[in-house]
């Protein structure tokens, strides 16, 4: 099973649950366990509210994307904003690093897409935005994932 999809919205905090449902019933078809669908709602999660926040800081007009495909049991996805981009990619992507402690933000956001998904990389350019890309492998469907 192929499939293909597009989400544009407005950089909103409200809209990082609009996308994380959009997502979880765009992988419905390929009936994923419990746990699937927990650690990819939190990648999405986590790259939607980076781009909300640290890309646009919440301006209420510009657009975050996600563009997503299902190849046969895998999800490859982009969440892109073209917002303020990122000054040190590699010390963003460190545990703990957050540029928002007075918005008691954790800095485990990058760690914890990385954790949850197969293939996790990130462009960035200041002042033009930033491209976060992953992968999610799907399990087979058995009776005892369908049991978790």
């Amino acid at each position: 099973m192929n499939n293909e999809m597009t989400l544009s919205f407005v950089a909103i905090e409200e809209n990082e649950a609009l996308a994380r449902m959009a997502m979880t019933c765009f992988i419905t078809p390929l009936d994923p366990t419990i746990e699937e669908i927990s650690e990819f709602k939190t990648i999405v999660s986590e790259a939607v509210t980076n781009a909300i926040i640290h890309g646009y800081e919440c301006d209420g007009t510009s657009l975050v994307t996600i563009h997503a495909r299902i190849d046969e049991k895998k999800v490859s996805m982009t969440v892109q904003d073209e917002g303020a981009g990122i000054l040190n990619l590699t010390e963003a992507m460190e545990p703990m690093y957050t540029t928002r402690p007075h918005m008691e933000r954790s800095g485990m956001g990058f760690t914890i897409m990385e954790s949850f998904s197969d293939n996790l990389s990130v462009e960035s350019a200041v002042g033009s935005g930033t491209i976060v890309k992953f992968e999610k492998q799907f399990s087979p469907v058995t009776e005892t994932s369908r049991m978790r």
